[in-house]
């Protein structure tokens, strides 16, 4: 018989040669496992210094996060720096198993750091997502040596995925992107390059072909499915729990882990210590550190592929961190020398930086809008009425870039998706001025499906005088029991973000964006494993007292 599936095509993706400026050491672990260590030290600097700290698994010496050249830039303003394979990763030893061992090997890292004889015994940590849970990793092991974290573009829960809770009607969206990373991060060693496919049903099978090629299997993803394990992050207990250190939280308006550092942000500012430790740094990037200003970014400007736009891009990366490290490592300067919050205005024709002692500012008033026959208004609608579309999970919403975490990168024109039939579009009328949006954005409505669960995608869109359309914020989340008619609150995270006069602000409502989450099959089976859909009729309540509105935060201070 024929084998009629396609074939799997993947990559591996090995480490790269080690750093000539870097020293390499295999550290070991409690449990006698080693992990592959660079030391990088300033020219000529034999004296004891502080050091900062980088824990990832994407290659202590390779491209994708260039660190030879961001451990030369810190070396050089006086840091000695570590950089280590993660267990598991590359050229470290191990089992490669997502979260569930960077506290101990935190831990154990900074006490092999502290009693090396350039140590001074004091030490930072530094990094973005993987690296920057890692940081979260160590503080919640409470060791005396950890002075400074400055996490960015991550969180505490990050890559959790949604799990029911009694009595919640709602929980997350499943993305995709996130059942994908332990099978081409944390398969083994190796890195692999692989593209799912997302045409085939169910998930699962294509997923096991793609094992059957590689030859082994992700240990993290078998945690994953088909009985999801509750990964014991923090075993010395939640970070948020052991004593607070100074932390820069560096927070991008286009990233899509984004709603994790939010939430670790909203959970500070319930813990007296903590939120007396924190700072915010908030900008206009994605998750890949492309720059709202530099979008759709051209190849000159593209610091993955250009050595020069990487040069030009490293004060703007790594200055606000050293600048927090000079203070709380090395005692140079005073905390209050730093503001609470640094906050990057986007658009209006060129981003800016503010600054505020918290987060929203205090200049900021919340303001409604309600969506009715096409319409974005500030107008209640008295008369309520159901408007509804049709879900097809065969015929999903795409997503708007195939990579997420660089959505700016090209910035995508939307104004298509307005034209689709399942998608449901309000717009506003053109602003008269500009308007500043600062701070939350919330969407809240009753919403209801023939089927037994329901996705809702909300995406606020900035529609220039030409017809284009391009992303502001968004949310999303699931109804559990979607046959009752039910209301819900969607949190489409934080923006700063100018609206120029003539524009206008548009809200699309769907109940897809595929692949980046994946999509119901419409049954209320599995969706990994789902192989049979069916088309859905949702609903969505406009005007009345339960009617749909949107709340956004607008700045007085214009």
């Amino acid at each position: 018989m024929t084998d009629i599936r396609p074939r799997i095509e993947f990559e591996r993706m090995p480490a790269a040669p080690r750093s000539e400026f870097a020293q390499e050491h295999l550290v070991r672990m409690r449990d006698g496992v080693r992990l592959a260590t660079d030391v990088y030290l300033p020219d000529g600097d034999t004296t004891q210094g502080a050091t900062v700290l980088v824990r990832l698994p994407y290659d202590k010496s390779g491209d994708y996060t260039f660190m030879p050249e961001i451990a030369r830039y810190m070396t050089a303003r006086g840091y000695r720096v570590v950089v280590q394979d993660v267990r598991g990763k590359f050229r470290s030893e191990g089992e490669a198993l997502l979260f569930v061992n960077e506290a101990h090997d935190g831990y154990d890292t900074i006490e092999w750091i502290i009693q090396q004889s350039w140590s001074n015994g004091i030490v930072g940590m530094w990094g973005d997502s993987y690296y920057g849970f890692t940081q979260w990793a160590a503080v919640s092991t409470g060791h005396p040596a950890l002075r400074a974290i400055v996490p960015r573009v991550t969180g505490t829960d990050l890559a959790q995925m949604p799990l029911p809770v009694p009595g919640v009607p709602t929980v997350d969206v499943q993305m995709g992107i996130m059942r994908v990373y332990p099978l081409i991060h944390f398969l083994g060693n190796d890195d692999v390059n692989w593209d799912m496919d997302w045409s085939r049903r169910p998930y699962s099978q294509t997923v096991e072909e793609f094992f059957a090629a590689v030859g082994q299997r992700s240990p993290s993803y078998d945690l994953m499915f088909p009985n999801p394990v509750i990964l014991r992050r923090f075993p010395a207990g939640h970070p948020f729990d052991a004593p607070p250190v100074p932390v820069l939280m560096t927070i991008g308006w286009w990233d899509n882990c984004a709603p994790w550092q939010w939430a670790d942000h909203e959970e500070i500012a319930r813990r007296p210590g903590w939120a007396n430790s924190e700072y915010l740094l908030i900008e206009a990037i994605d998750h890949e550190n492309y720059r709202h200003a530099d979008a759709p970014v051209a190849p000159e400007h593209d610091h993955a592929v250009d050595a020069e736009a990487r040069a030009r891009m490293m004060p703007r990366y790594l200055d606000p961190a050293l600048e927090f490290f000079d203070i709380f490592l090395l005692g140079r300067g005073r905390p209050q020398d730093i503001p609470r919050v640094r906050w990057e205005l986007a658009g209006g024709g060129a981003d800016r930086w503010r600054t505020a002692e918290s987060w929203p500012p205090p200049e900021t008033r919340r303001t409604t809008l309600y969506p009715s026959a096409g319409m974005l208004s500030a107008q209640e609608q008295p008369e309520s009425q159901w408007v509804s579309w049709v879900h097809d999970p065969d015929d999903p919403v795409p997503s708007a870039i195939p990579n997420a975490f660089a959505f700016l990168h090209s910035y995508p024109d939307e104004r298509a998706t307005a034209d689709r039939a399942d998608v449901l579009t309000f717009t506003a009328p053109a602003a008269d001025a500009p308007l500043d949006l600062v701070g939350p954005v919330a969407f809240q409505a009753t919403i209801a499906s023939d089927g037994p669960e329901m996705d809702l995608f909300l995406r606020l869109l900035d529609v220039a005088p030409d017809g284009s359309a391009h992303l502001i914020a968004r949310g999303q989340t699931t109804l559990l029991t979607a046959t009752t008619p039910t209301q819900v609150t969607v949190n489409l995270g934080h923006t700063g973000y100018r609206l120029r006069a003539g524009h206008r602000l548009r809200l699309t409502v769907a109940s897809s964006d595929a692949p980046e989450y994946v999509v119901a099959p419409g049954t209320g089976a599995d969706r990994w494993s789902a192989v049979e859909t069916v088309r859905n009729r949702q609903r969505l309540l406009l005007g009345g007292l339960d009617g749909a509105h949107l709340t956004l935060s607008v700045s007085t201070d214009s």
